[in-house]
């Protein structure tokens, strides 16, 4: 069964080469890899072209950043089975092989594996708030993201029903597409660490941006107001959101940008907190 991957990436060609080799190694080979490369000035399109596999596609834009290119990435995709992969990280070998099987044997349109931590070369241990969730897990995904780009993959209709990425927001739009998701799919999970994820580097996006609470805010104020929620998933939604924009304003204030905490307060003044 064909399956599609998409990559974008952006000024990472070293690690883009150990996640691309990583894919075409996979026991199973029926795929096709989409390469978005985001507007590199580095080596990054002289390492793709190199690479002589007729089952990578090379797709390139401006430097829109990521959403963008995984939006396009998707849209160029022809398997009815979809899953990403951050240029940074890589797959072990049976990756695609045994997630396919969970899959069928499951029903799942949309599950992840499990991952290994890596920073500054060393094996880490993510924290138990990080664990990944199996089922409907909408309400924990309130406090953080709990799927990992590199980990997930899904059905063509179920992407259909949740995409695409929000391309205006500078941050979190994994945060908010798989937030959206949880709302109408139960996410599927395998224990088995089938990725590594590498991070500690200096052009993490969750390194550069400052106040990243600002751009969940952003994804949950347009989930209430577009979304159809059932009243206690809405009420969770909204003690979340009070939380943060407490948190982002008292944070303002601390700093002296009091005139950004008052566009935030206008910008929620409007919902009613309990």
């Amino acid at each position: 069964m064909l399956i599609s991957i998409v990559i974008p990436s952006f000024n990472r060609a070293e690690q883009l080469s150990r996640a691309v080799h990583s894919v075409l190694a996979q026991t199973h080979s029926d795929l096709e890899l989409i390469v978005v490369d985001d507007g590199s000035t580095d080596a990054t399109q002289d390492l793709l072209h190199r690479i002589k596999d007729r089952r990578l596609r090379i797709i390139s834009q401006a430097n829109l950043g990521v959403s963008r290119a995984r939006n396009l990435g998707i849209g160029r995709a022809r398997a009815d089975l979809i899953a990403l992969l951050d240029s940074d990280d890589l797959w072990f070998s049976r990756k695609l092989e045994e997630q396919l099987r969970f899959m069928r044997e499951g029903g799942w349109e949309i599950c992840q594996t499990d991952e290994q931590w890596i920073r500054q070369g060393r094996r880490v241990n993510p924290m138990q708030k990080h664990a990944k969730q199996a089922g409907w897990i909408f309400e924990p995904s309130l406090e953080l993201c709990l799927v990992s780009p590199s980990c997930v993959m899904f059905s063509r209709s179920c992407w259909e029903a949740i995409g695409p990425f929000d391309e205006s927001l500078l941050a979190c739009e994994d945060y908010d597409l798989w937030l959206r998701c949880s709302l109408q799919f139960p996410i599927g999970f395998m224990p088995q660490a089938l990725v590594q994820k590498f991070g500690g580097h200096p052009d993490q996006l969750s390194r550069k941006i400052i106040g990243l609470d600002l751009f969940r805010i952003y994804s949950l104020l347009t989930i209430e107001r577009t979304e159809v929620l059932p009243a206690d998933k809405r009420q969770a939604l909204l003690n979340n959101l009070q939380t943060r924009v407490r948190r982002y304003v008292q944070g303002c204030l601390k700093r002296d940008k009091a005139e950004e905490a008052r566009r935030i307060i206008a910008l929620t003044s409007g919902l009613s907190w309990e």
